[in-house]
């Protein structure tokens, strides 16, 4: 059984924990770290927009501010995500990892075992439904607005029919970070506030359907998960999904300078975040 470090980084800023995602990836990439889960959260909750999004055309700053949430570009794609009541994964192998398929889309199966066992230690009936069935792809597909993560793969997680995790990628130097939400709650009425729509009328059209493909934990369960018990149930989804065995570790000096440094350069700055 192979060990992989876990990381559990607690609470901070949305240009932080960009930053801590990449350093992770950089580190893992020149061979200075080992395989790494690491979860998260976020304080001032956070909308996060998806790499290729254009930020002023699709996101209301005005109400962005009126609420004091944060704004980050992630450097995934996907759509914009209001991370508040959830629990952050983000997982950092090499592409050539024995566990990885050749298949971006295969990756994100084997990756999402992981998320399925962890929803069943809460006690949830996940399951992954394949969206290789034409019928079975337009019931999961993403909406079409500027909400929620895109789509990513040939499958899903869902729980009574809806989905349950937003998950998405990005390859560099040779290694996958794949980071996504898992929503402890949601409130979905802000999420729909600080997106721009053409007519209130969409608004509330796009808001209905998100709500009949999309679900939180409470929302599926009526439990409240804390933040702590959903780490834990995690881990163990991780360790038995993947077939590995987690220890919890720190981030080292190099990741430690290099995000300090990708948050100064990077996600704090216009140039990235506005720069489409």
């Amino acid at each position: 059984m192979e060990t992989w470090r876990l990381l559990d980084t607690g609470v901070s800023d949305p240009a932080t924990n960009m930053a801590i995602d990449e350093a992770i990836l950089t580190a893992h990439s020149q061979g200075l770290v080992p395989p790494t889960v690491r979860f998260y959260a976020w304080n001032p909750p956070t909308l996060s927009i998806g790499y290729f999004q254009r930020a002023k055309r699709e996101i209301d700053f005005d109400q962005l501010h009126e609420h004091r949430l944060g704004f980050v570009r992630r450097p995934t794609g996907g759509r914009a995500v209001l991370h508040d009541k959830e629990l952050t994964y983000s997982v950092v192998l090499a592409e050539s990892h024995p566990l990885m398929p050749r298949s971006v889309n295969e990756s994100y199966r084997i990756l999402s075992k992981g998320l399925m066992e962890g929803f069943r230690a809460l006690g949830l009936s996940a399951e992954m439904v394949s969206l290789a069935d034409e019928d079975e792809k337009n019931r999961y597909a993403s909406l079409g607005s500027a909400a929620c993560f895109d789509s990513p793969s040939w499958y899903e997680l869902v729980v009574e029919g809806r989905k349950v995790a937003g998950s998405a990628q990005t390859r560099q130097r040779g290694t996958i970070l794949q980071h996504g939400s898992i929503l402890l709650d949601m409130d979905v009425d802000l999420l729909f506030r600080v997106l721009l729509f053409p007519t209130e009328e969409e608004r509330e059209q796009m808001k209905r359907s998100f709500l009949e493909k999309a679900v939180s934990i409470k929302g599926s369960s009526g439990k409240d998960v804390s933040y702590e018990e959903a780490v834990e149930a995690f881990r163990t989804g991780f360790e038995k999904g993947l077939g590995i065995r987690l220890v919890q570790e720190d981030l080292t000096e190099f990741e430690k300078k290099l995000t300090e440094q990708l948050r100064r350069e990077k996600y704090t700055t216009d140039a990235w975040n506005f720069r489409r």
